[in-house]
């Protein structure tokens, strides 16, 4: 049983994992959107979810705690200038998980992760035409 285990091995030394996160938070910092594994997305959202609650306190220590995770300094001022003042007035849940089916090579199921509020809109999901609206048309 695994009682009180958290998180998720990945088949990775814990070195590679915490590297493998950095570059999938830099990637995602960077994109606002990455397309991985659903495990990793899944380990992924809860360090993406502190970095922007870090980044809506704006102050030299949670900069420096950032930076921890973000390997570039471009990045760092990415979030604190640009993601995390959207997310002002929410409380949380900025990431969401998209799932997209399983993978071609090894059935992986594969997922998109990204932030909910984007300044350009694309990232919201289409509505779905209900039966009153296509019998409307």
């Amino acid at each position: 049983m695994r009682h009180r285990v958290k998180g998720r091995k990945l088949g990775r030394s814990p070195a590679h994992r915490k590297a493998m996160f950095r570059n999938q938070l830099a990637s995602l910092v960077k994109e606002e959107r990455i397309k991985t594994t659903l495990h990793k997305a899944k380990e992924l959202r809860p360090i993406a979810e502190k970095v922007v609650t870090q980044g809506k306190r704006d102050t030299l220590h949670a900069r420096r705690l950032v930076n921890r995770f973000l390997p570039e300094r471009e990045l760092v001022k990415k979030v604190f200038d640009d993601i995390a003042p959207r997310f002002q007035s929410r409380p949380g849940g900025y990431t969401r998980i998209i799932k997209l089916g399983p993978r071609r090579g090894d059935r992986a199921e594969m997922a998109v992760i990204e932030f909910v509020e984007t300044g350009d809109g694309a990232a919201e999901p289409e509505k779905k035409k209900g039966k009153k609206e296509k019998a409307a048309k």
